[in-house]
């Protein structure tokens, strides 16, 4: 019996992008061109019900059930068996202090195939911001610091009201105008950046960079059985140190594993070195 290649796998069928933000503009045009798919949306498909980025309705899950839940009401409520789905999450990085970051997932389920395979990118490039201001000063201040009018903003009375709120905004006017009636009321007004991908290019920037590393996955088979998504599944640290030749904490060797028939491979010296540099060295240089 011939194996499957990857593009037997995806060839010729319509793919879900489960998005209400316009993320198939990011996402499309890479599956299009790789998988030979067609890219279909569903337009009302409310992705919102699993959580909002303003915070009126929370995430109950993790990130990647969230995404994997996306993927799986969007093909039980349509005819698809192939979807595609993102999840963002903003806030502090969790190795760079001081640094914001988004954290974008991008996860393919294929249920003719029972296939998932998911990539993350995790990017310092994010105007994620927020601020309670008073002024029309402060608003623009803000607003220039966070890439404003290519980049929306939100607007309401404060980060825990949702009784009015103003989102999509697009132009100085409309901002300043929005302002002023949430101002008048209240005295002060709680800004934020519009996370939401159609309104936030370097978003839909990130969840493209993600989208791509799907790609590098699925086009990755697996040797034994040519099942797409042969991807890295543990890293095996330890690589000597050049000088004490004590175990380091960089990688020694990667560990694939085919999740169809479970083969594994294990590919050593990973970064084409056999020795690390002292300067990594936990004895050498402590």
């Amino acid at each position: 019996m011939n194996k499957k290649s990857h593009t037997d796998y995806f060839k010729g069928r319509q793919l879900l992008i489960v998005t209400k933000h316009e993320k198939e503009k990011a996402i499309a045009p890479i599956l299009e061109k790789w998988l030979g798919v067609k890219c279909i949306v569903d337009h009302t498909l409310d992705t919102d019900l699993l959580g909002t980025f303003t915070g009126e309705l929370e995430r109950a899950d993790d990130p990647l059930s969230t995404v994997r839940k996306k993927c799986m009401m969007a093909m039980e409520q349509s005819k698809y068996d192939l979807a595609i789905a993102s999840e963002g999450s903003f806030g502090a990085h969790p190795s760079i202090f001081f640094s914001t970051a988004d954290d974008e997932i991008v996860m393919l389920v294929d249920k003719k195939n029972n296939l998932e395979i998911y990539s993350r990118e995790l990017s310092t490039e994010t105007n994620f911001n927020a601020k309670q201001i008073h002024s029309v000063d402060e608003l623009i201040a803000f607003a220039n610091e966070t890439k404003f009018p290519s980049h929306g903003l939100i607007l309401r009375k404060n980060k825990d009201d949702f009784t009015l709120i103003f989102k999509d905004n697009r132009n100085r006017r409309t901002l300043i105008s929005h302002f002023n009636k949430i101002q008048k009321s209240y005295g002060s007004v709680y800004v934020e950046t519009d996370m939401r991908a159609m309104n936030n290019p370097t978003r839909m920037k990130i969840i493209k960079a993600a989208t791509k590393k799907l790609i590098h996955k699925i086009l990755s088979v697996c040797p034994n059985c040519n099942t797409p998504g042969f991807s890295i599944t543990e890293v095996k640290q330890g690589l000597p140190c050049e000088i004490c030749h004590a175990p380091t904490r960089s990688p020694l060797s990667y560990l694939y594993n085919c999740k169809k028939c479970n083969h594994l491979k294990e590919d050593k010296y990973p970064h084409k070195k056999n020795w690390e540099d002292p300067m990594y060295c936990d004895y050498c240089n402590p």
